[in-house]
């Protein structure tokens, strides 16, 4: 009996090691495809409103991939920063916590510095320049150098160019800027751009704006029609300059391993997908703009001046040193590529 419970002991002792070793085994990551019968969650969050050319396209995109998968694909839109707020974005993107985002570009120079020239102010002469140079070899090389960032770039959205407005006084040359402060994205080009005119600038996040508007923590703010519009930025503002000054568009882009677990079939679905909602948006984009400037002409609640070419042309003169400084920081092969579309 004893040579059989000795026999037992080191049996069990035997597996007990095995259990212990097997655990200390290090096992490489198991990046296998979702399966294709499993429902498919895809997380959007965005920090503006429903109606607007991003909030009405997420929604799209959102109705197209339902139809397209039959339902497998589900996109849950998360708007006017519910889920995460303007800073707070990318690192739940990389972090895995959402699939998707489509953050304004100028909030990414920083880790794409590409994106800086669509930054410029006064740079572009129509909203074509821009789509011309998103679907062309510059949108490919702002894509690749994305990549490098661990996402997996879709799109470039539009929302439009932006507008000035201000509490005090109208804005119809650069010399009225002098002294006042405006809210901007985080980046160096549109801190460059106040800074050129006299005026101070401070980075504050989206969802705040309007409260900071309204407190008097700042005098003005630049942002398409759509935003000040929906926002309200227009009831906290007295005036308001149509000035097509600079553009505010957004980079579509998903969680890079999220990706690379879909399957080839539901890759294309999502890239065909965004592809039809990225011509209807430009559309939408424009059609809004016009629609909502009209009502808010339409309140009387402030009052709207247009921007003289005479002064457009004082405000080109007066960056031209911000053009030429992004042009011997950037790329030389990017900057070609944009020059032959601005040159155009």
């Amino acid at each position: 009996m004893r040579l059989i419970k000795r026999g037992w002991l080191k049996l069990l002792f035997t597996i007990s090691i095995l259990f212990v070793l097997v655990g200390c085994q290090s096992y490489a990551n198991d990046f296998e495809q979702i399966d294709q019968n499993e429902k498919i969650i895809i997380r959007f969050s965005h920090v503006v409103g429903e109606d607007t050319p991003k909030g009405q396209a997420a929604r799209y995109f959102a109705s197209l991939m339902k139809e397209k998968t039959n339902g497998k694909v589900e996109v849950q839109v998360f708007a006017n920063g519910s889920l995460y707020r303007d800073g707070e974005e990318w690192d739940a993107l990389q972090n895995g916590e959402i699939q998707m985002i489509a953050p304004a570009m100028a909030k990414l120079t920083d880790r794409i510095p590409e994106l800086k020239i669509f930054d410029l102010p006064f740079f572009f002469d129509n909203i074509g320049q821009i789509h011309e140079l998103a679907d062309g070899t510059v949108g490919t090389l702002i894509y690749q150098s994305a990549k490098k960032q661990k996402v997996v770039p879709l799109s470039i959205w539009d929302n439009g160019f932006k507008q000035f407005t201000n509490r005090d006084f109208p804005l119809k040359k650069a010399t009225d800027f002098k002294g006042l402060t405006f809210r901007i994205m985080p980046s160096s080009v549109l801190d460059h751009q106040f800074s050129f005119l006299g005026a101070e600038s401070e980075a504050i996040n989206f969802n705040d704006v309007y409260q900071s508007l309204d407190k008097k923590v700042i005098d003005g703010q630049e942002n398409t029609i759509s935003n000040i519009y929906t926002k309200k930025f227009y009831r906290v503002q007295n005036y308001l300059t149509l000035s097509n000054h600079g553009y505010l568009g957004y980079l579509v882009v998903m969680n890079q391993d999220f990706w690379n677990q879909l399957t080839p079939e539901l890759q294309e679905t999502i890239k065909e997908s965004i592809e039809e909602v990225t011509i209807w948006q430009r559309e939408k984009s424009m059609e809004l703009e016009n629609y909502q400037l009209n009502l808010i002409k339409a309140c009387n609640c402030i009052q709207i001046d247009t921007l003289e070419q005479k002064e457009i042309d004082r405000f080109k003169a007066i960056y031209s040193s911000i053009y030429k400084d992004l042009e011997l920081e950037l790329n030389p092969t990017f900057i070609t590529e944009v020059k032959k579309v601005i040159h155009k």
